[in-house]
């Protein structure tokens, strides 16, 4: 090595040592003040905590105790409903909706105590409302639809009813469903939403109900005689009513038939019984009687040719 190279080499080390010394007097002095940062944010926390503590303590009392008023208030509620005619489905509902209710007022109170703003409250509940409202639509529909069902009982567990097609028997009504027992053995879960917009028959809300029939006999037949004969089987027949009277007049003039309409009143339980029972009695009624049931008749006019 010659000494010029020697000599380049010492002065090139010489010249870095004092820029890395400056380097990591910097990172030092970053890392510090950042270590300076952190402490006084703790200590501000600190500090913030010390004064907010007895805040603090009073909000969760208050959420605690709100909680277990709102559990009694619930349960006093919940047996009131029960010595009422509301039925099971409408308690659950009601103690549920009377718990959510008081516990958001209780986490409210408690949040009022922090000094937390009562409008950054109101907006966080109306965002919240809002998501949840688009997200669960149809489900909030068929609840608000149940809500209306319990109240205003259009009709309770056990009436036969008729609804969007289906005729049945109610089972359960419920916050999202209604549930329903067909008489061919199936069973029908309407959603609540489209139950308070459908066409309800509720044909329980009456004791009695109507049987309405009809009959046809040939033009050749004696309607007195066919009249008399139906109205010898209402008369032997013990579930039809005596009151309202029974109807029996002549309905149509049909093309192959004259057309009779019965009328007979009969207890809701009765219906189908009796049903089958007057349409199977006139069969026979006719058949042992001569009176025709005539087939559809087509008449057929052969004009000869000239």
């Amino acid at each position: 090595m010659t000494s010029t190279q020697l000599i380049t080499e010492t002065t090139t080390s010489a010249s870095s040592t004092p820029a890395a010394e400056t380097a990591t007097g910097e990172l030092m002095g970053s890392i510090q003040e950042s270590v300076e940062k952190t402490s006084g944010i703790l200590a501000d926390g600190i500090e913030y905590f010390k004064k907010a503590l007895p805040l603090i303590v009073i909000a969760l009392l208050i959420l605690i105790i709100g909680i277990l008023i709102s559990k009694l208030i619930a349960k006093i509620v919940g047996k009131a409903v029960s010595k009422s005619n509301v039925n099971g489905a409408a308690k659950s509902f009601l103690v549920s909706l009377i718990k959510i209710i008081l516990y958001i007022a209780v986490v409210i109170m408690a949040l009022s105590v922090l000094n937390v703003p009562m409008s950054s409250i109101i907006t966080i509940l109306g965002a919240a409302g809002l998501a949840i409202s688009l997200a669960l639509q149809s489900c909030l529909s068929n609840l608000s639809g149940g809500f209306i069902l319990l109240f205003t009982k259009p009709f309770t567990t056990g009436d036969i009813i008729e609804l969007d097609g289906s005729v049945g028997t109610v089972r359960d009504i419920g916050i999202f469903y209604t549930k329903i027992s067909t008489f061919d053995g199936k069973t029908v879960f309407m959603p609540n939403g489209k139950v308070t917009d459908a066409k309800i028959i509720n044909y329980t809300e009456t004791p009695a109900r109507r049987i309405d029939l009809n009959f046809n006999i040939s033009y050749s037949a004696d309607f007195e005689k066919a009249r008399k004969v139906i109205l010898d089987i209402i008369s032997a027949e013990k579930l039809i009513l005596k009151a309202p009277e029974p109807i029996i007049r002549m309905s149509s003039h049909n093309n192959s038939s004259i057309g009779i309409d019965v009328f007979v009143w009969v207890n809701n339980g009765d219906y189908l019984t009796e049903r089958y029972n007057m349409t199977e009695a006139v069969k026979a009624a006719f058949d042992e009687n001569g009176i025709e049931i005539p087939y559809d008749q087509l008449d057929i006019h052969v004009k000869e040719k000239i």
